[in-house]
């Protein structure tokens, strides 16, 4: 009876450890099968129509901003600190601001409300290059204006010529007379594209040294004070540092970004070519349409002959020198609005790279 029993249960056992079997078998494969489908029919960003990157574009300006009278309320505070910047500033050092949000407008606006006697040149490093010796040039003649350009003296007018080391030299001269004179350089972000490389900064830090100039600038990196070493922080740029979040949306620092649901390389390229002229002189403005009007006007040709461009820019007053083109297409070569090829005779002709369609769209938005 006892072995009977035993039978019976032993048979028991087997059928329940079977249906487990069964049970986990089952759980497992409807596991393995559920998580394939869902893994297949997982939404993937490729799969996603881009859109017009203008149409974009267009859609995220015309967003409201939020919180805007209290954004305006907040920069308005700022202002209060104007008095301790330029205080800062005449005491041979450097203002670096920080802090959530676009810092162009608060910089700008210091500008121009507390640096008109004095003079200032701007670069904006969140483009994609940008030309120091460009920069450098624009101060040394501000500067020589300001301590020679009102008497008789010999020294020579700085002009693009002149190496990087003379330019920078002629900066570090002392003025003539007993007064207060110095011109500064606005940086908004020296942390940018631009200038993060090491031969950036170390000429951004010989040129903050110099005794006829003041620097203010942004940085939005948290990383960027690694950009410095403990010389150029003490020594070279001798930063004081403020802490002014302005929750602005990064309207221009981020036309260079390129958007994830975008389409479109050409519409973006020409976009990015309106931005950068529109921060060049309108002397240079008007150099780039000479040469995109002679394109356009000549479509199977290579390009326009530097010759053909310089006696259209003396006819039209645009350029005094070959100097001035050259130091014109060095900024637009800078900036990837031009580049140079030879034709069959072995001329050097400048060609802008875009589409005949693109370019007549972007010199309408230019005029």
């Amino acid at each position: 009876m006892a072995e009977a029993e035993g039978a019976i249960g032993t048979g028991v056992e087997s059928e329940l450890d079977e249906e487990d079997f069964a049970f986990s078998r089952s759980y497992f494969l409807a596991k393995e099968t559920g998580g394939a489908s869902k893994r297949k029919s997982a939404p993937k960003v490729s799969d996603i129509n881009p859109v017009d990157e203008q149409v974009l574009r267009t859609t995220l300006s015309g967003l409201p901003v939020k919180h805007g009278k209290e954004i305006k309320t907040l920069l308005n505070s700022y202002k209060d600190l104007y008095p301790e910047w330029l205080f800062e500033l005449r005491c041979c050092l450097g203002v670096l601001t920080y802090g959530f949000g676009s810092k162009k407008t608060l910089l700008e606006d210091f500008a121009t409300s507390s640096l008109t006697n004095l003079g200032a040149v701007v670069i904006n490093g969140y483009l994609p290059s940008v030309n120091l010796k460009q920069v450098v040039l624009a101060l040394a003649e501000l500067w020589w204006a300001q301590s020679h350009g009102r008497r008789r003296s010999s020294a020579r007018e700085p002009s693009g010529a002149q190496s990087m080391e003379d330019l920078i030299s002629s900066l570090d001269e002392k003025p003539t007379k007993d007064v207060e004179s110095f011109v500064c350089l606005v940086v908004h972000n020296i942390d940018g594209p631009a200038l993060r490389d090491t031969e950036s900064q170390r000429y951004l830090g010989r040129i903050a040294a110099c005794s006829a100039v003041r620097m203010i600038a942004s940085v939005d990196h948290v990383n960027a004070p690694l950009l410095w070493d403990k010389k150029m922080v003490h020594r070279e740029f001798r930063w004081c540092w403020h802490h002014v979040p302005t929750f602005e949306p990064y309207r221009a620092e981020g036309v260079f970004f390129p958007l994830v649901l975008a389409s479109g390389h050409a519409a973006q390229t020409a976009r990015t070519a309106l931005t950068v002229l529109q921060s060049l002189t309108p002397n240079a403005q008007s150099v780039f349409k000479a040469l995109a009007e002679y394109q356009l006007a000549h479509p199977k040709e290579e390009g326009m002959p530097g010759n053909a461009l310089y006696g259209m820019c003396r006819e039209r007053f645009l350029v005094s020198s070959l100097v001035t083109l050259k130091s014109h297409l060095a900024e637009f070569k800078d900036h990837d609005l031009v580049k140079v090829r030879r034709n069959s005779e072995g001329q050097e002709c400048y060609h802008v790279p875009l589409a005949d369609d693109a370019l007549e769209k972007l010199l309408q938005e230019l005029n």
